[in-house]
């Protein structure tokens, strides 16, 4: 049961695989505890995520630790043809072609669903923006008894659930594992900052160095695109519409300015705000020729690509993943990866060095649901033992040492009494 490209390509999607997991140290030593003690044996895991190397490691661990896994791509741009075939080769049931329309996405999604039902659940969910466990809630309502939790892995994602949660339709318990320090400072932070501007230099051969870039939103993601662009010689501004976050970038020396104000001094804009319509019509009417604009958001709405195109004179494909759209007044605007998620549209997202300590986490919560954490229906947290334990294991990896406290430091925090 599957539907992928070509099932001929597993050959060299195993080699990409292979060599993603040269890379992720942790999550091998995760693999190693799961093939020895089998935490989700007999279980069926329903995941929506990234088809990729790194993602395949994932689903090789989760394998190793006895479950039954079937597989949907969260962006169809993302995946990796190669690498969807390995999976079929090994067993698993992947439902992804990279460029598939809509009505093929939600295809794979539900196909996913049932492959999970047809081995008696699915028990355990993974997602990436929460379409698969909006699906369950809407089209496949039937399937719900039989789910134990599940795990979201995107800001947008939990954004999503925490609205489904305050609405009552949340039927399910869902973990945040995005929101674990090791996930926002590696994933969000170091991850995005890295590929997001890898993408851009990639397609476009643009020089970063003397341009003013804009970021839209300075979350993690937003935080580690200005820190990155910044060291490459850009001159940053932020748009911001929260007080603390603009309060933090001005505080790191950033320049903060409304969309309205930067729309018409920037070279490259970057969005990563989660929330749809931040570059839109009467920021395009103002921006110079030839700027490049691109989402570094889960979705495509960041950017308001049927604005965009109903303003344009002419619209084409000026190179692999940029399109122009010309405008009357005889300007260029340049559209990266058709507004979807450009590091993996347009490049190979994060390092898999990055992804190891993601999917450590999420593969560790994964086994702690299955072992009967007995949540509610809600959104809920990584437990912290969980994420310190990830945090321990990329330490060990590196080979950094940490100082131990003494007993009296032990004491000494423990108690109330002993003052200045």
């Amino acid at each position: 049961m599957y539907d992928v490209a070509d099932p001929e390509l597993a050959g060299s999607g195993s080699e990409r695989i292979d060599w993603a997991a040269r890379a992720m140290s942790v999550l091998a030593q995760v693999g190693e505890r799961f093939a020895a003690t089998r935490p989700l044996d007999g279980l069926a895991v329903a995941a929506c995520m990234h088809v990729t190397a790194e993602t395949a490691n994932l689903v090789r661990v989760l394998c190793a630790g006895g479950a039954s896994v079937s597989l949907a791509a969260s962006n169809p741009l993302s995946t990796q043809d190669d690498t969807a075939a390995a999976l079929v080769a090994e067993g698993v049931a992947v439902f992804a072609r990279r460029g598939v329309d809509r009505d093929g996405y939600y295809a794979h999604i539900a196909a996913a669903l049932d492959a999970g039902s047809a081995a008696g659940g699915p028990h355990l969910v993974l997602d990436d923006g929460c379409d698969l466990v909006t699906t369950l809630h809407t089209a496949r309502t039937d399937l719900i008894p039989a789910v134990r939790g599940g795990t979201e892995g995107t800001t947008t994602g939990v954004i999503r659930l925490r609205q489904m949660a305050r609405d009552s339709r949340l039927r399910v318990p869902m973990v945040a594992v995005n929101d674990t320090g090791t996930r926002r400072m590696f994933d969000n932070r170091y991850g995005t900052g890295q590929s997001t501007l890898d993408a851009i230099m990639r397609v476009t051969n643009l020089l970063l160095a003397g341009r003013t870039l804009v970021v839209a939103g300075f979350g993690p993601c937003g935080q580690g695109v200005a820190e990155r662009a910044r060291g490459m010689g850009a001159h940053v501004l932020v748009t911001e519409i929260d007080a603390n976050a603009a309060l933090q970038a001005t505080m790191e020396g950033f320049t903060v300015v409304p969309m309205a104000e930067a729309a018409a001094r920037g070279d490259v804009f970057v969005t990563a705000t989660g929330n749809r319509d931040v570059l839109r019509a009467e920021h395009f009417a103002v921006m110079r020729d030839g700027v490049v604009l691109a989402n570094a958001g889960h979705f495509d709405v960041e950017i308001d690509v049927r604005a965009l195109a109903a303003g344009a004179s002419a619209r084409r494909s000026v190179r692999e993943q940029v399109e122009e759209f010309a405008q009357p007044d005889g300007r260029r605007l340049l559209l990266l990866a058709s507004g979807r998620v450009v590091n993996l549209a347009a490049a190979e997202g994060h390092p898999a060095a990055v992804m190891d300590m993601s999917f450590a986490g999420q593969a560790l919560t994964l086994a702690w649901l299955a072992g009967g954490a007995g949540l509610e229906p809600g959104v809920h947290v990584v437990p912290t033992d969980i994420d310190s334990e990830v945090a321990a294991l990329k330490l060990a990896s590196l080979g950094v040492r940490l100082d131990e406290p003494s007993p009296e430091q032990v004491a000494y925090r423990s108690s109330w009494e002993q003052g200045s």
